[in-house]
């Protein structure tokens, strides 16, 4: 399986998910042409994707989902709050391309999706676990906390992308507003550095894991620190970077690097 961020960060994500027989996207939140050169830069090809399956309906998730399908006949899976709070955002979509979950399990091909839900400010966000044979990765990001759902359904993946938005300090003494710091403090707000690293801790077993840190805010939180501020933390409980852990940082406007596991 292989597992690539095309995008990550609050101006648009995106992530690719492909075996030899199956190839996912998860969000396409930057428009269509955007989506489509990430995918050529790792070497895929738009035409080829069975299906693009949706976080949540906020616009850096979606911008680009309705072009996708629309331009390559792509199904879009999605709960059914997800569909009726994006659905005036992307368009209109064959009929056959609207997927409405029925479980919490989704088999295309070869790969098992299973949705899981997060706790975020959108209808009904999910999370997502990508299973190929005994392998497994996910995407946990926009979690306003991170839930013993979330810890349970990511536990044994070998790669995950999980959110590090933002530092504390940065975002108490930056320049939002009182009430948009209210909110990505809260429980349905965004996972902060500091937060991201307590719950690597939470998930580490004896299986080495790979993990990207993703969403990063581009106001209230910097690459290095976020990576060292999670660094620091695994340290301090005994965890090895290169031995127990592979940290990476998710890149907000270029493919990451592919995953191959």
């Amino acid at each position: 399986m292989i597992f690539c961020p095309l995008y990550s960060g609050s101006s648009g994500n995106s992530v690719f998910i492909g075996t030899d027989k199956t190839k996912i996207l998860v969000d396409a939140g930057l428009p269509g042409k955007h989506i489509e050169n990430a995918l050529k830069d790792i070497g895929e090809k738009p035409e080829e994707i069975d299906g693009i399956f949706v976080t949540h309906e906020h616009i850096d998730h979606i911008k680009g989902v309705g072009v996708l399908s629309r331009k390559y006949d792509i199904p879009i899976y999605a709960n059914a709050d997800t569909w009726d709070a994006m659905n005036r955002n992307i368009g209109k979509i064959k009929e056959h391309n609207i997927k409405i979950f029925q479980s919490a399990h989704t088999e295309i091909k070869d790969l098992d999706i299973l949705n899981f839900s997060i706790s975020h400010d959108a209808a009904n966000p999910n999370g997502y676990v990508i299973c190929y044979k005994q392998k497994k990765a996910c995407i946990a990001t926009d979690l306003g906390h991170f839930s013993k759902e979330v810890k349970d359904s990511i536990n044994d993946c070998e790669v995950i992308l999980l959110e590090s938005n933002h530092d504390v300090e940065m975002l108490k003494f930056g320049p939002y507003p009182y009430n948009l710091k209210r909110r990505i403090l809260s429980n349905v707000g965004h996972l902060s550095n500091d937060d991201c690293g307590r719950a690597i801790v939470d998930i580490m077993k004896d299986k080495k894991k790979t993990i990207f840190l993703g969403h990063l805010s581009n106001t209230n939180n910097q690459p290095d620190l976020a990576y060292q501020t999670v660094l620091n933390i695994l340290n301090d409980n005994g965890l090895r970077q290169g031995i127990d852990i592979e940290l990476k940082v998710a890149e907000r406007s270029k493919p990451s690097g592919c995953i191959n596991f």
